[in-house]
């Protein structure tokens, strides 16, 4: 496993094969024009008619790695500080103009970059261009002390939700601090120490912006269908102008080396499992060694064969996985290996048996096959890789940033192709084989028993409730009013945001469908784009047909069925997968079990035999059930350590009911697990894989004749069954709010759950139901989220939004927010919701239907698109063209239709109230609510005494 960066250099391996030079990338060009404007800003132009959108992708050459120490979290801050507003576009309107011409956007910050990208219809080109223009050059004016805090507060939550309120959350805080030196880059997170945010001035802020952010410190990709000359225009007439700064200089590598092994031990308010990290320094990206890393990361512990899998989860037992992966940056690397064990294992047991799975890494050794074998399935990685607009632009920004030009992918592909066994021996020998590490323990608190022998204490200040909500102010660090930013004269107006063109005309995919003689029914669409195919068979059933003593059967299925099959034990079936570049995957939802694969086209065949052999020729392994089952209640128990997660599942209790078979989880409860046998998951096969319930999905580069010719073997080999689905136990709604809580001593956040029974998808309200919640909580600029917040600052998100499927659905309102703003923010859902039921604005309602209607255009991209369409219609009985009767729901919405569905499915005074948070400081004060006094509950939803 690789980092961002390099999970793109190891996925584009498989284009080779398909161009027939599989040992020469010579020949492999992405065609593209590429230029620099006069203040350095380099364009890459990439044309792509296959749908009527462009991605506008601009990657500034800055990330964490550009901050000093004390100076931490810049580069982070400004990610959310260019999402507010800037000279000519006002307050929180870049995510309104967009997601109004149908639209999405976001961006991301790691150690060496930042990016941002917008992925728009065609006719909303130039209204991007002039977005991300304004941002570039004319930011600083509305970069205010006010702004400035605002966002410290944004970021101040994303770091409780992200790190302070989760299991291993503080783990790469504590790796850093410890492999890297206090001067290091690399030495603190991207998001930064709070400390150096509190401490920062408004000057400091600005001078960091102006020195990075800059026309010659970043690359723009414009990807997708747009005319090259006009499009040429635009971007002279909205970047040409722009200042550059002095000249931007690339940072050298700075490898660390550890003269003696570091350990230490961190006690987890939120594990419940230890979990042990062992960390070897090693070399930057794009380095010779970097690649044979990645490849010795997959042989140790990749598949079941691998030694730290065979010794750790098979032999010892002492968990349920391990991971194994090379993260290369920008300027340095390192090699992580990482154990999550079961409860109770002590630490120093997993340090050992990781050093006995190098010994059998040495002793044994590994094949040319299995160099092969990594190769290969990278394939069609590769493929799915570019099948967005905003994926080639993003690779293509990458490379010219970080490689010095998007060709670079040529050279990184040969980089891969050329490791050898020899090159990955040399690595392990020269970074891993007897050389010191930084050693992490984070046991649950209270058992530093389990910490790896000689490990100390690192300590980590954590923040108190009553310090929550602190943010630098200008008096704090003697700023005297707010700076005067140098005026920038433009040639054009840009007050005047560019008019759209026409909107592109939707298109639905044309759709074959066909039935076998067993029933099972087909749904297809060709895609010729990429030489991909995915499919999917689907059995409507999954958790509905577990015995209700016994939830958790059907997700044991699914897990069992790829542990081998009667002729291939678990390390063949897995191998015989990668050696066709294939990915297979089985899972089980509450109403389906879907096994679905992706594979190249030239690869179907083969990829099929394989998923008709998982699917009719189990093996039902004694050894890998025992493992399965293991893992999956570990997996249960990780759950109720993690406040969001038993939210929400307590949430699901209280609507459905204790006993109504929905309400559970698909992976049941632990009890439940421990009385499953493999005589269970022998009979829920037996008695309910029929056909009738049975339909396939595909979508790529394979014609219905020849799908179809392929699938005909199940009418022979499946044969006819009468299975029915069970009946629904619906609850009625209750006529009363009711308020409930779930403690989790001292946490930092209060996860929020709030709502009510839903609808079926199949409902002729269902749809209906989602367009009216668009504005309240169905993106970034519904009102819950802009007040909670960009407002408020209590949250790092708020949404709304009604889920559905074969049976009712539930309509939730959520967020995590800062543990002393608990009370204030379920008031303010409370009034939110009531005001919703008023109505809203025309001008609302009209950007609702521009938002729907427009981004339509995205809504087939990728291969996963349609088959989610095919999904949705072979699931539910849709017609074919079911989404051009979503957009007439759409365009005939009114303002009355709107009220009346909001206050027929909105209504507060007979929703459910979760809140999952610290109830010593906060349960209290939730009886001023006046919806009755909060219930408190373990986090199995029962009543505590």
């Amino acid at each position: 496993m690789q980092n961002m960066r390099s999970i793109i250099t190891l996925s584009l391996l498989g284009i080779l094969f398909f161009v027939g030079c599989s040992k020469d990338t010579s020949e492999f060009k992405i065609k593209y024009d590429k230029y620099t404007l006069k203040n350095g800003l380099t364009v890459v132009l990439q044309e792509d008619k296959s749908d009527p959108i462009v991605s506008v992708a601009i990657l500034y050459h800055v990330g964490s790695n550009r901050e000093v120490k004390g100076r931490t979290g810049f580069a982070h801050l400004f990610e959310h500080m260019m999402f507010q507003e800037s000279e000519h576009v006002g307050q929180d309107q870049f995510f309104k103009i967009v997601q109004g011409a149908g639209g999405t956007l976001n961006g991301g910050t790691w150690t060496d970059g930042t990016v941002y990208f917008e992925v728009v219809p065609k006719n909303a080109l130039e209204k991007v261009l002039w977005l991300e223009s304004d941002r570039m050059g004319f930011l600083l004016p509305t970069v205010t002390q006010e702004a400035f805090e605002n966002q410290q507060a944004v970021v101040q939550n994303e770091k409780r939700q992200s790190y302070d309120n989760r299991p291993y959350g503080q783990t790469n805080y504590v790796i850093d601090k410890l492999l890297y030196p206090a001067n290091h880059p690399y030495n603190w997170q991207t998001i930064g120490e709070m400390e150096d945010l509190r401490n920062a001035t408004l000057k400091d802020v600005h001078d960091f912006y102006k020195k990075w952010y800059v026309p010659n410190n970043a690359t723009l990709v414009i990807s997708g269908d747009f005319d090259e000359e006009q499009t040429k225009e635009l971007v002279k007439k909205y970047f040409g102008e722009l200042k550059s700064s002095g000249k931007v200089e690339d940072m050298n590598p700075m490898p660390v080396v550890l003269n003696k092994s570091k350990r230490a031990y961190y006690e987890d308010n939120f594990a419940e499992s230890p979990e042990l990290n062992m960390v070897f320094p090693t070399v930057e990206q794009f380095t010779k060694d970097s690649y044979a890393l990645g490849f010795l990361s997959e042989l140790l512990a990749g598949n079941k064969k691998s030694p730290l899998y065979k010794i750790i989860v098979e032999e010892k037992k002492l968990a349920p996985s391990v991971a194994a992966f090379q993260n290369s940056s920008e300027i340095a690397g390192d090699f992580r290996i990482r154990v999550r064990t079961f409860p109770d294992i002590k630490l120093s047991n997993v340090e050992t048996a990781i050093k006995e799975a190098f010994a059998k890494f040495e002793k044994d050794g590994f094949t040319e096959q299995d160099i092969e074998r990594i190769k290969a399935k990278t394939e069609t990685n590769f493929y799915n890789g570019i099948s967005s607009v905003f994926m080639k632009s993003y690779q293509l920004a990458l490379y010219n940033e970080f490689a010095g030009s998007p060709d670079f992918i040529s050279k990184d592909l040969q980089n891969t192709l050329d490791v050898t066994k020899a090159d990955v021996m040399r690595v392990y020998n020269k970074y891993i084989k007897d050389k010191p590490y930084v050693l992490t323990s984070f046991v649950p608190k209270g058992r530093k028993d389990l910490a790896a022998g000689n490990s100390v204490l690192f300590p980590i200040k954590e923040e108190k409730v009553e310090e929550q909500g602190k943010v630098s102010s200008g008096e704090e660090n003697n700023v005297s009013g707010e700076i005067k930013t140098e005026e920038i004269v433009s040639s054009f107006d840009r007050n005047i945001e560019p008019p759209v063109g026409p909107d592109p005309v939707l298109k639905v995919p044309p759709v074959w469908s066909g039935e076998l003689s067993n029933g099972i029914k087909i749904y297809g669409i060709e895609y010729k784009e990429l030489p991909l195919v995915q499919f999917a068979i689907t059995v409507k059933g999954g958790m509905l047909m577990d015995d209700p003593d016994k939830i958790g059967v059907a997700n044991l299925i699914t897990d069992e069925m790829m542990q081998g099959t009667r002729n291939k034990t678990p390390i063949e079936l897995e191998e015989a997968i990668d050696d066709l570049g294939a990915t297979i995957n089985m899972y089980t939802t509450k109403q389906s079990i879907v096994i679905e694969a992706s594979c190249l086209a030239s690869k179907f065949e083969d990829t099929y035999k394989l998923v008709e052999e998982i699917l009719f020729e189990p093996r039902w392994d004694k050894k890998e059930f025992d493992r399965v089952k293991n893992e999956t209640i570990e997996s249960i128990k990780r759950k109720k350590v993690d406040p969001s997660s038993v939210a929400a599942s307590v949430f699901n209790k209280l609507i459905y009911g204790k006993n109504n078979i929905i309400a559970n989880d698909t992976y049941g409860t632990v009890e439940s697990v421990q009385a499953i046998t493999v005589d269970d998951l022998k009979n829920y096969y037996e008695n309910n894989f029929a056909p009738r319930l049975a339909f396939i999905t595909i979508a790529g580069e394979v014609p219905e004749d020849n799908a179809v010719k392929l699938f005909r073997s199940l009418e022979n080999k499946w044969q006819k069954k009468d299975v029915q689905l069970p009946g629904i136990n619906v609850p009625e709604k209750p006529e009363h709010p009711s308020i409930y809580f779930v403690d989790f001593p001292n946490a930092k956040q209060s996860a929020i759950r709030i709502g009510t029974l839903g609808l079926k998808y199949t409902d002729p309200d269902y749809y209906k139901a989602v367009v009216m919640n668009y504005k309240l909580g169905g993106s970034f600029n519904g009102r819950v989220n802009m007040i909670l917040r960009e407002e408020k600052g209590y949250t790092y998100g708020a949404r709304t939004s009604f889920s559905a499927a074969l049976y009712p659905g539930t309509f939730v309102a959520l967020s995590n927010v800062r543990t002393n703003t608990t009370f204030e923010s379920v008031k303010i859902f409370m009034d939110e919701l009531n005001k919703y039921r008023q109505g809203i604005s025309e001008e609302d309602l009209q950007f609702t239907k521009n938002a729907l209607i427009k981004s339509n255009a995205r809504r087939f991209e990728t291969l996963g698109a349609l088959r989610g369409m095919l999904n949705n219609i072979a699931l539910y009985n849709l017609p074919f063209d079911y989404v051009k009767e979503q957009e007439n729901i759409i365009k005939n919405m009114t303002l009355d239709e709107h009220k009346a569905i909001a206050q027929k499915y909105i209504q507060p005074d007979r929703m459910i109230y979760v809140i999952a948070g610290d109830a010593k400081t906060q349960m209290d004060k939730l009886k001023n609510l006046g919806i009755g006094t909060p219930v408190l509950l373990d986090r199995e939803g029962n009543p505590v005494k």
